[in-house]
């Protein structure tokens, strides 16, 4: 049996993607297949496809780290033929053909059942990034986060940001969004921010060891000196959540945000959280966390992929881009 995915190959150094024929691989013991109905763009996979080093080490290769769909072969107890399930992070799209294909072969242990209250394409919308901001949003009621002051997510636009602000916005809290893009005010507002601070204003003063507390918390998803800033603005016992390093990798700060304010920097990696967390995230966003974001999203074809991989790259991304298969 065959199968069409979106396959990255190397030529002479230069990365191509284009939709490929293959052969749908042998079922391997505690595996299941996967008829993938619908999978979502994500920044790592954007990475993946264009080659930047160390994500992915052999081409061709099938990127993707989320995808949703029915069970069609298995040899795991803990699945039927016929279940619907979700598959995100762990080596999916990495070291394991991904979900920008037809058919997904992946551990069983790595799938959570689809909950009750979602469809497969409302999963995808949300995707890894919205379990990613799912996760922030946990650190912050698990630390009792005060409703008094807003929460600042950077990012505004992106998959997670933009889910994050949603999520917020459900759960009571007063949301400010930081973007480099403030042209997109009435979509960033129709998330549930009530304010935009514009990034390079936000930055204008530097960043001070410590800063006014105007915040009670922050979702930070881009790092560099934007984590930095965040940092030192948020109020006493806050906490700052960072999974995201598209404006750098480093960052700078002093102790005093820790030992004046008891501030806790919290890191979020989703893609490799235990699947038990994952299935209380995934629950979580069926039911009282549960978000629309149909007017966020947008539906592509595999032969569709490209340019929505040079926009995530570009930065010109707004809210999910989720893949429709078999048309």
């Amino acid at each position: 049996m065959t199968y069409l995915a979106y396959q990255v190959q190397e030529l002479d150094g230069t990365f191509i993607g284009d939709v490929k024929t293959l052969e749908t691989p042998a079922l391997q013991e505690d595996h299941i297949l996967i008829k993938v109905e619908y999978s979502s763009l994500n920044y790592k996979d954007a990475l993946a496809a264009s080659g930047v080093k160390g994500v992915v080490k052999q081409y061709p290769f099938t990127p993707g780290i989320d995808s949703a769909g029915t069970v069609i072969k298995t040899s795991s107890d803990d699945f039927l033929v016929g279940d619907k399930v979700i598959l995100t992070g762990y080596k999916m799209g990495m070291s394991v053909n991904g979900g920008f294909g037809e058919i997904v072969h992946a551990p069983a242990k790595w799938a959570v059942k689809l909950p009750a209250n979602l469809t497969l394409l409302q999963s995808m919308e949300i995707g890894t990034a919205g379990l990613t901001a799912a996760a922030s949003v946990k650190k912050l009621e698990d630390a009792k986060i005060s409703k008094d002051l807003p929460v600042l997510v950077s990012g505004a636009t992106g998959g997670v940001g933009s889910v994050a602000i949603n999520i917020l916005n459900k759960l009571g809290y007063t949301v400010h969004a930081l973007t480099g893009k403030t042209y997109e005010e009435e979509v960033i507002k129709s998330m549930g921010a009530v304010e935009l601070i514009n990034r390079d204003k936000f930055l204008e003063d530097g960043v001070k060891p410590l800063d006014k507390a105007l915040y009670s918390a922050a979702i930070d998803t881009v790092g560099g000196d934007i984590l930095s800033k965040m940092l030192s603005m948020v109020n006493n016992n806050g906490v700052v959540t960072s999974c995201g390093n598209v404006a750098g990798a480093k960052f700078t700060s002093s102790v005093f945000p820790f030992i004046l304010r008891g501030i806790s920097l919290q890191g979020i990696d989703s893609a490799e959280s235990s699947i038990e967390l994952k299935k209380t995230l995934w629950n979580r966003l069926a039911n009282e966390w549960r978000v629309s974001l149909d007017g966020q999203t947008k539906q592509v074809s595999l032969g569709e992929i490209g340019p929505e991989i040079e926009k995530i790259l570009d930065g010109k991304q707004i809210g999910r881009i989720v893949i429709k298969h078999g048309e």
